[in-house]
C-alpha cells in the first residue's frame, strides 16, 4: 500500500498546523490550524467576516491546495485538541472534503462553536466524537484504522491520532507533554505507545512537535505549577488592594488553580473575558471540571465592564479577577485594563499574576512587553512565569522516540531554526537526514512507501 505524507502547514511556523496521510486510497487530515500571529499585527481583523483565500495570502492559515497532488479521497478530518493554532481553520477549510470532522468531546465542542460564528462560509461536515482509547475504521478496504491515543497537553482532552495501515502505524505526534500526575484527566498513555512501538510491523512515520527540543530535561507536571501557584497566592493573602491573575483560558486545570486558590486566600474568582468564558463555560457544561455555584463567568464587554464596577464598588480586596490577556492581546481584559479603559482602577502595589509563560513568537514579545509596561505605569506589581509548558522537552522526545521506535521521523511545530535541535536528537541516534528524518517545508509531499 502506498503511504504519502503531505506537509501542509505548521513545518516553517508555530501555528496553522496542517498535515495529511494518504494510505492507499485514503486520506485522514490532522489539523487544521490558525497562525494567530499573523491575524493580530494587523489591527481590528475579524476573521470569521474573511474569505479563506485572503488568510491563505495572510499566512494565517494553510495553504491547501497541495492536497490537489494526493490521489485518494479525504475520509477524515482529525483535530488532536482544541488549541486555535489546530482547530482555527476548520471553520474555513473543512467544507472542501467530503469528510467528518472527528475528535474528542471537548475539542468537537469547541470545533461547534467556531463553526457557529463563521459568517463567510457554510461548514455542514459531520461532527463525530471518539474518546481516547477508540478506534474508527477508515475507508472501504478495511485496512486502515484510526486510533486515539490519550496525552496529556496544556488544554483537556487531548490526543494523537495514529493510523494504522499494512506498512506500519503513522503516528501524529502533536502537542504534548508526559505527565504522570496532570490536575485534570488521566496520564499519558505511554503504554500505548510502548505497544504500538512493537504490534504488527511498527511505527512506520512519526510526526513530532519540536516546540521545547532545545531545552534540557523533561517538562514538569501540570501539578508542579500547581504547586507553584498556589505559593504565590498565599505569599500575597494578607495584601488588601487589588490582586488579579491572568492565564490561557484554555487551561482549564490552571483556571481551575487559580479558581480553587481564590477561594483559599478569601477572595471571590469571577472569569472574565470571551475566551475565559468560553473555555471554562464548555468544560463545565461536558463535565470536566466542577466550579463552584456562584462563579461569574462574563465574556460580552458591557458584561464585564457592569463586574468591574461591582468590584470597584464592593471591594477589590474581596476578589480575583480572573481575565483574558496573558499575551498582552489587544483587545484582551488585562490590556484594556493596563490602558485605563475599564472601570477597575489599578493602585500602586496591586498584584498582577501571569500564570503563562510569553510564547516565543516576535509579536507576541512586543504586545507582552507592551502590556507589562502600561500595568507597571500604574504602579502594579508583576508576578510572573507560573507555569509549566504543555509540550516535551529533550528527554521527554527521548523517551518518546524509545517507545515508538520510528521507521522514518518528520519534525514539525516549528521554523527550520527551531527544528535543528530535534534534528540533532535524532541524528544522534542514528536518523540520517535524507534517509528517514525528513526535514519538510509547508507544500511538500514525502513518500515513504511506493
Amino acid at each position: 500500500m502506498e503511504i504519502e505524507i503531505a506537509t501542509i502547514g505548521g513545518y516553517e511556523e508555530v501555528g496553522r498546523q496542517m498535515t495529511a496521510v494518504r494510505a492507499g486510497d485514503d486520506v485522514v487530515i490532522f489539523d487544521m490550524g490558525l497562525n494567530l500571529s499573523q491575524v493580530l499585527i494587523h489591527d481590528d481583523v475579524r476573521t470569521e467576516q474573511m474569505h479563506s483565500l485572503d488568510l491563505i495570502d495572510m499566512g494565517a492559515i494553510p495553504d491547501d491546495r497541495v492536497m490537489s497532488e494526493l490521489e485518494g479521497d479525504v475520509k477524515a478530518i482529525v483535530p488532536t485538541h482544541g488549541h486555535l493554532d489546530h482547530i482555527g481553520a476548520i471553520s474555513k477549510l473543512a467544507h472542501r472534503y467530503n469528510a467528518p470532522i472527528v475528535a474528542t468531546p471537548f475539542t468537537i465542542a469547541l470545533v461547534e462553536q467556531e463553526i457557529d460564528d463563521e459568517s463567510k462560509f457554510s461548514v455542514d461536515n459531520d461532527l463525530v466524537e471518539m474518546d481516547a482509547g477508540e478506534t474508527m475504521s477508515i475507508g472501504d478496504s478495511g485496512q486502515v484504522e484510526l486510533e486515539f491515543v490519550n496525552v496529556t497537553h496544556s488544554v483537556i482532552d487531548a490526543i494523537n491520532p495514529v493510523l494504522h495501515t499494512p506498512e506500519g502505524a503513522v503516528v501524529y505526534g502533536l502537542d504534548k507533554r508526559m505527565d504522570h500526575t496532570p490536575v485534570i484527566g488521566d496520564p499519558i498513555d505511554m503504554d500505548r505507545f510502548r505497544e504500538i512501538g512493537r504490534e504488527g510491523n511498527g511505527v512506520l512515520a512519526y510526526i513530532e512537535d519540536c516546540t521545547n527540543a532545545g531545552r534540557k530535561g523533561r517538562t514538569p507536571s501540570e501539578s508542579v505549577a500547581r504547586e507553584h501557584l498556589r505559593d504565590v497566592m498565599q505569599s500575597v493573602e494578607d495584601y488588601d488592594g487589588g490582586i488579579v491573575a491572568t492565564t490561557f483560558s484554555s487551561h482549564i486545570a490552571r483556571v481551575k488553580s487559580l479558581v480553587e486558590f481564590a477561594q483559599e486566600i478569601g477572595r471571590q474568582p469571577v472569569l472574565l473575558g470571551r475566551s475565559m468564558e468560553k473555555y471554562s463555560g464548555t468544560a463545565e457544561r461536558l463535565n470536566f471540571v466542577e466550579f463552584p455555584d456562584d462563579l461569574g463567568m462574563y465574556g460580552h464587554r458591557k458584561s464585564v465592564d457592569r463586574t468591574f464596577k461591582r468590584i470597584m464598588k464592593e471591594g477589590k480586596e474581596n476578589f480575583l479577577p480572573i481575565v483574558t490577556g496573558h499575551q498582552g492581546e489587544p483587545r484582551a481584559m488585562l490590556t484594556r485594563m493596563g490602558r485605563g479603559e475599564t472601570p477597575y482602577e489599578l493602585d500602586e502595589g496591586d498584584k498582577v499574576i501571569f500564570s503563562a509563560r510569553v510564547i516565543p513568537e516576535p509579536t507576541n514579545e512586543g504586545q507582552r512587553y507592551q502590556s507589562e509596561r502600561l500595568l507597571k505605569m500604574q504602579g502594579a506589581r508583576i508576578y510572573d512565569d507560573i507555569h509549566v509548558s504543555g509540550h516535551l522537552r529533550e528527554e521527554g522526545h527521548f523517551e518518546m522516540l524509545e517507545a515508538l521506535q520510528p521507521e522514518h521521523v518528520i519534525p514539525a511545530h516549528q521554523d527550520l531554526k527551531g527544528l535543528a535541535p530535534y534534528v540533532d536528537l535524532c541524528s544522534s541516534l542514528g536518523y540520517e537526514m535524507g534517509r528517514d528524518l525528513h526535514v519538510s517545508r509547508n507544500g511538500n509531499l514525502i513518500q515513504l512507501v511506493e
